[in-house]
């Protein structure tokens, strides 16, 4: 089974950030970021297709997940969406890396989607699964059409005591029921789900995890320090970066259909669906489409 590259570890604003690193020090940076309840293994099959290509690949474990762990003790256990983009932002100034083509998945694709949209000049070109998925606590209050809502049933869950102890104590059995609905053609064994499944042993992981569900809803502040961003955030920004947005044709978990959000994407910009049963992990289901849509993105 493929393994990611030795880890590194590195201290980026309000934490010591581990993640993995190949390819050449002098090539395009491509920052790639994971999902939730994924980890960087995500990846295991994209990046040595980059590599390859000449392209400098930097694979991050999100807050709350693998090696990642913050600098204080007394740091509030924040999951809102600002807080990861400005992770991203922190890790490239720790890095030295001044703009980056950037490519994620669900909690990974919102945090690359916060940072091209507020921060332009940092990011080169954009590959987002599930496209615009910007949003804000106001728009996280409004209901949706009951099929919609029943999509979203963790995060009701979350939103109670009993949701928070029940996936602390049931951590493991809870990430595979996810894996299994939001990519309901994967056929994934024990030791891919395994390799992964470790990074939820992160001691801020579930704090994080219900924080995150929590804000989105209302229900949980944030913190002051990414007030200004969040109310930027609140008038859906448009991107301007060269964008390639896609879309697995068996996507299980909640997800936009591409025509609501091609309009916010007002730079170069196509869509791709990748059929073959791909579901909600994309990079790892399809690793060659997603590899590709990194290098044609580039080229924009």
């Amino acid at each position: 089974m493929s393994t990611m590259f030795p880890l590194r570890q590195i201290e980026a604003g309000v934490l010591s950030v581990g993640y993995a690193h190949t390819g050449p020090a002098d090539g395009q940076a491509v920052l790639l970021l994971h999902g939730w309840p994924y980890d960087i293994h995500s990846y295991v099959d994209v990046t040595p297709l980059l590599a390859g290509e000449g392209y400098r690949v930097i694979v991050p474990f999100v807050r709350g997940f693998g090696a990642t762990r913050f600098l204080a003790s007394s740091a509030v256990r924040n999951g809102q969406p600002s807080a990861m983009a400005a992770d991203v932002v922190d890790l490239m100034d720790a890095l030295g890396i001044e703009r980056a083509i950037l490519g994620g998945f669900d909690w990974g694709a919102r945090s690359a989607d916060i940072v091209a949209a507020l921060c332009p000049e940092r990011c080169k070109g954009l590959v987002s699964v599930s496209g615009y998925l910007i949003g804000s606590q106001e728009a996280g209050k409004l209901p949706l059409p009951p099929q919609a809502e029943h999509q979203w049933w963790y995060q009701f869950y979350f939103a109670t005591e009993r949701g928070r102890a029940g996936y602390e104590k049931n951590l493991n059995d809870f990430a595979k029921l996810i894996w299994r609905l939001a990519s309901p053609n994967w056929s994934f064994d024990d030791a891919t789900f395994d390799r992964s499944a470790a990074s939820l042993e992160n001691p801020d992981h579930v704090a994080i995890t219900i924080h995150n569900y929590r804000w989105r809803m209302g229900l949980v502040e944030g913190e002051p320090r990414y007030d200004d961003l969040e109310r930027r955030l609140a008038e859906s920004p448009d991107i301007t970066v060269p964008t390639i947005t896609l879309e697995g044709d068996a996507n299980g978990a909640p997800h936009p259909e591409p025509e609501t959000y091609a309009k916010r994407f007002t730079g170069s910009y196509s869509h791709r669906t990748i059929t073959g049963g791909i579901g909600h992990n994309l990079p790892q289901e399809a690793p060659a489409a997603f590899a590709e849509a990194i290098v044609d993105v580039d080229a924009f």
